[in-house]
């Protein structure tokens, strides 16, 4: 599986640490920046990684906004993504097993490292269900 992460200033901290977290697994991520502190647009990266992820650069991203809701609601924007806010270990399971998020969301502000991590997990070794869920995804993408 091919991930890329995206922050904006509020996230880089949070998107630095699950870089480092990723390479001790030998797991590369493409960075689609940013790449400092220094304040930027969050719909700026939403736009970029729902862009990679529709035309199909890596199979699941990974954004990060000081809170996490402004960037979801700017990648939710994009006909085809599924961008879900992880804030626990139950939502990230749902958010692969029912809806097969493509992009999964965090608050570089609100949320710690380690839950972060337990939560990309999670997300990792659960698998999308199908079925009626998929009957139910087919519906998003058609107004």
């Amino acid at each position: 599986m091919k991930i890329a992460i995206a922050s904006d200033h509020g996230g880089f901290e949070l998107k630095e640490k699950i870089i480092a977290y990723f390479k001790t697994k030998n797991i590369p991520l493409d960075d689609l920046g940013t790449h400092s502190a220094d304040s930027v647009d969050y719909p700026d990266y939403a736009h970029k990684m729902a862009h990679y992820i529709l035309n199909k650069k890596a199979d699941l991203g990974i954004l990060i906004c000081g809170t996490g809701v402004g960037i979801s609601i700017a990648a939710n924007r994009h006909k085809g993504i599924r961008a879900a806010l992880l804030y626990n270990k139950f939502v990230a399971e749902m958010a692969k097993k029912h809806n097969n998020a493509n992009i999964i969301v965090f608050g570089g502000r609100t949320m710690r490292f380690e839950e972060v991590v337990s939560y990309i997990e999670t997300f990792l070794n659960t698998s999308f269900e199908g079925g009626r869920h998929q009957t139910r995804l087919d519906k998003l993408d058609k107004e």
